[in-house]
This record gives structure tokens, sequence and C-alpha cells, in this order.
């Protein structure tokens, strides 16, 4: 993982855009509001409910033929590329996009309105910073039979190549490419979709581009074509008229850049690969992508950062503990927090404590008294008891926040996920983290505890516990 040193941030104000869906027809508000650090791209179906969100991430990808759509839950948003895209592009980590539709709009087929959209909101930082992740490795994706290969190499920036090649003699190969984001807007942002004129009546005849309309994508004529179907096209466009243009394009709009069908491939790219959830360093060579491309390459590159935090937590996860050190609790402060007494008192000393993590110490003796019965001529420490150490290891670091944490009593209300690995013996040194899985409500707070031996995590569960004032 780079080092670095900007924050997070998110829009500093909602704003709203509306606009008919390209395959729905229907006309959807899209607001685009604050979000929380660490909370990424949420999608929320209003129409639905509150409860109909869905996390803008590669494992939430249900369908990619005509646009990408995410959903959980039966709860489904599509066409979210180009609104990623923008978000994306403009530094833009948290962000809450409520819709009271299924789909965002279309608009002119870009990511043009949805730069503007961030800009009239504003972007802010955040108390929190933001990690950037390094590919260590080539990564790849290759589909042979639609011709795709997408591959993101190590690079100390975020950079783009895209080659488009549709056999056509209106489409010749194109090639497009970002050196940085920050060129997005003015390079990238305002380059439209575009389809074939042979595909235009077979999406209608499937119900779909229901939303969609002459000004929001570039017509490109792939086949001789009479007049009169041109003019029965515009009739069913709602135009006056349409010819070609020298280009082979029809005369619905101008292009922004010879190449602006490459461009918004790269577009979709950016968009797609938003949804890997992180923000990452890595050159990515696209040659033919698609939606369906793009979030499989998105998934692969989602898969490779998670598997580089499990390396790192692997290795960073077990506290040191010397004993020779001076604790930053002894037994007596302990129990000016705790209202434990032998011998059910099972920590002896806390080495670290901070506002989010507490790490405490039981020595297990030979003359423990659960020893006489679990087990005799075998001992081992019953697993409720490494349960119950970590629980009371726990209630130091929720105590601590409190001024007068004397006057308080922890109970823990559900232990879940529950797991013994190693038997802990006489003469085992029991090292117990409990870290702070999220920020304390109404007097809950949920953590992680994991209890080691040496290097050996021999116990861990997730805890959930309520604090009360004592009567």
């Amino acid at each position: 993982m780079a080092d670095q040193p900007r924050k997070q941030k998110t829009v500093n104000k909602p704003v709203v855009l509306q606009g008919p869906g390209l395959h729905s027809g229907q006309e959807t508000r899209l607001y685009i509001k604050p979000a929380a650090p660490d909370t990424g791209y949420v999608f929320i179906r209003t129409d639905i409910g509150p409860d109909a969100i869905i996390k803008a991430i590669a494992d939430n990808v249900t369908d990619t033929s005509r646009g990408t759509t995410i959903g959980n839950n039966g709860w489904s948003v599509s066409t979210v590329e180009h609104l990623l895209a923008a978000a994306y592009s403009l530094g833009i980590d948290n962000a809450s996009f409520e819709l009271d539709g299924p789909e965002v709009p279309i608009l002119d087929g870009s990511s043009r309105f949805f730069i503007e959209a961030f800009y009239k909101a504003g972007i802010k930082e955040q108390n929190a910073f933001l990690k950037v992740y390094d590919i260590t490795e080539s990564l790849s994706f290759s589909d042979k039979e639609r011709g795709v290969d997408i591959t993101v190499y190590p690079d100390a920036g975020y950079k783009i190549k895209v080659l488009v090649d549709y056999n056509s003699d209106v489409l010749a190969s194109q090639y497009a490419s970002l050196d940085s984001l920050e060129d997005f807007p003015s390079q990238i942002s305002k380059c439209r979709t575009f389809v074939f004129i042979s595909d235009l009546e077979p999406l209608l005849r499937l119900n779909l581009i229901k939303g969609g309309d002459l000004d929001n994508a570039i017509v490109i004529v792939d086949q001789e074509w009479s007049q009169d179907e041109f003019d029965r096209l515009a009739k069913l466009f709602n135009k006056p008229t349409i010819k070609v243009q020298s280009q082979g394009i029809l005369n619905n709009l101008d292009l922004h850049f010879p190449n602006e069908p490459a461009r918004h491939k790269l577009l979709d790219v950016v968009g797609d690969l938003a949804l890997t959830g992180f923000r990452f360093n890595g050159s990515v060579i696209a040659s033919k992508p698609g939606h369906y491309g793009n979030t499989r390459m998105a998934k692969i590159i989602r898969n490779h950062i998670l598997q580089q935090n499990s390396a790192k937590e692997q290795k960073t996860r077990i506290p040191e503990y010397n004993p020779n050190d001076k604790p930053l609790m002894d037994v007596n402060k302990i129990k000016t927090f705790l209202p434990h007494r032998p011998p059910f008192l099972f920590v002896d000393k806390v080495i670290s404590l901070t506002e989010t993590e507490v790490v405490g110490i039981k020595t297990v003796t030979s003359g423990e008294y659960y020893f006489q019965g679990h087990f005799p001529g075998e001992p081992v420490m019953p697993g409720v008891l490494q349960v119950e150490a970590m629980a009371q290891t726990g209630g130091i670091l929720i105590l601590n926040s409190l001024p007068d944490p004397e006057n308080y009593l922890t109970f823990f209300l559900k232990i879940d996920k529950v797991k013994f690995r190693k038997r802990v013996v006489p003469g085992d040194v029991l090292i117990m983290k409990l870290t702070l899985v999220e920020p304390m409500r109404r007097g809950i707070a949920q953590m992680k505890g994991e209890a080691f031996v040496g290097k050996d995590l021999v116990a861990e569960a997730e805890m959930h516990a309520l604090i009360e004032k004592q009567k």
C-alpha cells in the first residue's frame, strides 16, 4: 500500500439531476448526497424504501448486457458507469446516490452533466485519510470469444489505454489514453455513448432504449440504408429528418473528438473499475473493452487488494508482549474498572490501550481452580473462560471511554462467530486483543476479540456489549 497524504472526500451539499433512463424510459430523479468516511459509493432506491441499499462494488454486478447493473436482495440500479466515472475521476471517495427509479438518468450519454453536478455540489475533505493501493503484479482478464483483453500492470500512478476495433469500414481502429484522472473532465467526460444503426431497431424490438433519442448517442451507420429507411427512423425518434454525415455518422450531433467512441469506451472503463471499491495505482491496457470485461477486471483487482489487506493484517495483528516491560495497568488498576474479583478475574495486566483497541494479558498457571475438573491429568483452559477473558478485556476498552468507569457495568448482549483454534494449557500466556469494530451507539459497543499464545491465534469472537450505569 502506498502512503498517500490526502484525505477522503465527499460532496459538500446535496444536488439533484433528473431525466429518463436509457432502457426503461422512466423519468428518474437522482439525488447526490454526502456520505461518511469509508462509505464508498452507495445507491439507494427510494421508490422501494430506505433499506433498499446497494453498495457499488464488483461483487454486486448483476448484468452487463447494455450497461452496468448492480443489485442485491432483489433490488437493482442500471447504467451506473457514467455517474461512477465522474465521481471517481474527481477524487470523490464517499457519496450516496438516491434514485426514485431503477436506472440512472442517461442525460446526454456521457459523464459531462454528472461532472457539472459534482462541481455544483462542491467537494470537501473529510477527517479520514485515504488509502491508495499499489497493484503489485500484473493482473489480466481475457475473453477470446469477445476478443477482450484487459491487463493492469504495476505503476506509480493511475493510467488507462484503450484500443477499440469493430472490424467496420465506418468505425476504424481507434485508440485513447488517460495519464491522469485530472484530465478526465476536459478530455473524456463529454464523450458520448455510441450505437451502430443496425442495432437500433433490434434494441427497440427488445423493448430497450425507451429513453434513448438521437441526442444522447452517436449513431454510426454501418450498413446501406435508403432515405425512406432514414425517414422511418427519424419518425421513431421524433426528428424531422436525418441523414448521414461524411464521417459515417448521423447528423444528430457533431463529434467532440475524432476518436470520441474510443474515449467513451475509456470513460466506461473508469466507471466500471470504480467498482473495485478502492483507489489504486496501476496502468490499465484494454483491448475491445466492454462492461462485461471491465467488471470482471474490477473484481480481479478488488480481490487482489483484499488479499493485500488480509496478508498485511496477518503480519501486523499479533500484539508484541515483553514481560519485562512495565504494564499500562496492573491488576489493582484493573479492579478499578472491572467489578470482577478472583477467582473470576481473568485479566492480569493491560499492556496497550487506545480509543479503539486494548491488549490484555492472562498468565495461565497450573493452580487455576478449573484445572481440578477440566480435565484431571489433561488440564485445558475451558473455551468459555477464554471468551470471558476476552470479554473482560473488552470491558476495559469500553469503560475507558467514560469519565467515571467505576460507576458503570458492561453486559454482553451477543457473542458471535466464536472459534477455538488451539488448546490453552498451564504455562501459556494469553494475549487478548479487543478492537472496536464501529463507534459506540446508544450505549452499545461491537468488538472483535482475538486471543493469542505466542504467535498462534488460539481463539476469536465477535462481541456486542451494553454499558449501563450502576443503580
